[in-house]
């Protein structure tokens, strides 16, 4: 296969990713995924690889990528079968993170020789026994449900274990032979809330991975199996080879560091999270020892999801044309020991490791990757020089609200966005999403039509960024007024650790929480009666250099 042709299926396979994604965003019934885009869209091969993804969320694209393989290998798939699952001990993330797994049979046979002799027959009536050979594919999406039956709205609860967060779908067939089952979808939906609307945004992932087998299965068609198949390896293998050549511009030693979270919401304070890298002839070994173990907070994750945050570092030090596949990780290895806080074992509580734990990951990976920097700093093509910035905001600012009042129910979530860490060449970016999230913020006039909620003000929070050669970004003020008492939970961090400066730069301003000018704790649960007004200030992002 030559590099054109290549690039043409990379292009193809990521459309089908895109289209997907398109599909979940129309269909959709809640703001949080149709306006604030929290989902992902993904394809696989047969057995559970990943092959291509849509520029959506890093925290469930990277995590579906670590988790996928063991998922095929424990269920038995055929034709039209739609599996849902959201339990993080098995694939998972976290509760609200409901994942749709379709498998993709080549049903469709592709006899054309050219674009004007498309015809297609049903292989499944020639060849019924085809149903039940090993799947060619996988696609999956996974999107973020505000209300997952947690007590609490907003489905982010103050937790100290995994049974209180919600609903937990173990794997779990939720269509077969193209037939979706009612009973399985009313089982989860009438843990919600508001089921209708539940039920529309579960029709919706489904749809989208209706989408895309039907999209899948005609390009392999039109390839044949065999073409495909092959297609992929070169793919892989083109891959892994741009990824050696970027990482092998990091020098070779071993760099640590650790950093710390403010607190687990459950009375634990200065949480510590340490990594040593182990560079060696292109090889990567990302040792977690030295974290602190599981805590009775929900800053917890499995594995899955520190896993996310490494790739998503690395592939950062990739040229932009890198293909999103497996391939392309291969020279990587992880290690965290069981029970600790980033290999939590069940039934630890993790609703906010996948949001704040995730985010303090890429810092803890930078901010080693900073001392190969460091150490290398005076050679002329030290090859990551000037390309690793100084910490971000680090924290996903988490808001879970809502109601259960008067049969008014009703549930919010979003993250906010804040400072970005400033770098050798360039100052942070202020007041955007970083890092694992890229979500957008829901926009004030879907918000406050949708809640009952006002948003008094929105602006940059100034002088936030860290000061130096390059400052970094500055933060955000989200200031929400509630119309009537509503119940609110805030997972958030960086309130009292910063983020850090690099090379001589001072610190980004570290975040505050206020109701009616009152300091709140980072992690709280209250309710706010009508009239008061909850503000968010956002950290800042650490600057670069010395002025």
């Amino acid at each position: 296969m030559n590099a054109i042709e290549l690039s043409v299926f990379a292009s193809r396979i990521e459309s089908i990713c895109d289209e997907m994604g398109a599909v979940l965003r129309r269909s959709a019934f809640s703001p949080n995924i149709k306006d604030r885009l929290d989902y992902s869209c993904a394809v696989f091969d047969g057995e559970g690889a990943l092959c291509a993804q849509a520029a959506h969320i890093p925290v469930h694209l990277g995590s579906m990528a670590y988790a996928m393989a063991d998922i095929v290998r424990t269920q038995s798939w055929k034709h039209g079968d739609m599996l849902v699952l959201n339990n993080p001990y098995l694939g998972g993330t976290h509760l609200p993170d409901v994942t749709m797994i379709a498998p993709v049979f080549l049903t469709r046979h592709f006899t054309g020789k050219n674009s004007a002799d498309q015809s297609f027959v049903d292989q499944s009536s020639v060849d019924e026994g085809k149903k039940n050979e090993q799947p060619v594919a996988f696609v999956v999406n996974r999107a973020h449900h505000a209300d997952i039956g947690a007590e609490t709205p907003g489905s982010m609860p103050l937790s100290t274990s995994l049974l209180e967060e919600g609903l937990i779908i173990s794997p779990t067939y939720i269509m077969h032979n193209d037939l979706l089952d009612n009973k399985i979808l009313h089982n989860i939906t009438s843990n919600m809330s508001r089921p209708d609307s539940a039920k529309g945004d579960f029709l919706a992932q489904i749809s989208a991975n209706q989408t895309g087998v039907l999209r899948l299965n005609e390009l392999i068609g039109q390839l044949t199996e065999t073409h495909f198949s092959s297609a992929l390896k070169h793919l892989n293998n083109y891959g892994e080879r741009v990824a050696r050549s970027a990482l092998a511009k990091i020098p070779n030693g071993t760099y640590a560091f650790h950093d710390y979270l403010d607190d687990d919401g459950a009375g634990q304070k200065n949480i510590k999270i340490a990594v040593t890298l182990h560079i060696k002839k292109q090889q990567i070994k990302v040792d977690f020892s030295g974290t602190d173990p599981q805590v009775a907070g929900n800053i917890n994750c499995p594995l899955s999801v520190a896993a996310a945050a490494v790739y998503y570092v690395f592939r950062c030090l990739m040229p932009a044309q890198t293909p999103a596949c497996a391939g392309t990780f291969r020279m990587i290895e992880l290690y965290a020991p069981e029970a600790c806080l980033l290999n939590a074992q069940y039934p630890a509580a993790v609703a906010a490791g996948n949001v704040e734990t995730s985010t303090r990951i890429v810092d803890v990976v930078l901010g080693a990757l900073a001392q190969a920097q460091i150490q290398t700093a005076g050679e002329k093509d030290s090859g990551i020089k000037g390309k690793i910035p100084a910490a971000s905001y680090g924290t996903m600012n988490n808001i879970a609200m809502g109601s259960r009042e008067n049969n008014n129910h009703w549930d919010y979530y979003e993250t906010i966005g804040g400072g970005l860490g400033a770098s050798q060449d360039y100052p942070g970016l202020n007041g955007v999403q970083a890092h694992m999230t890229n979500t957008l913020n829901t926009p004030i006039e879907s918000l406050e039509h949708h809640y009952p909620l006002r948003i008094s003000r929105y602006c940059l929070r100034d002088a936030s960024g860290g000061q130096g050669k390059n400052r970094g970004g500055m933060g955000l003020i989200r200031e929400l007024e509630f119309l009537q008492p509503t119940q609110i939970t805030l997972l958030t961090e960086r309130r009292s650790y910063a983020p850090w400066g690099l090379a001589g730069g001072a610190d980004g301003q570290m975040g505050e929480n206020q109701l009616d000018g009152e300091l709140l704790p980072g992690k709280t649960f209250f309710t706010a009666q009508a009239g008061q007004k909850l503000t968010i200030k956002t950290p800042g992002g650490g600057g670069w250099g010395a002025i």
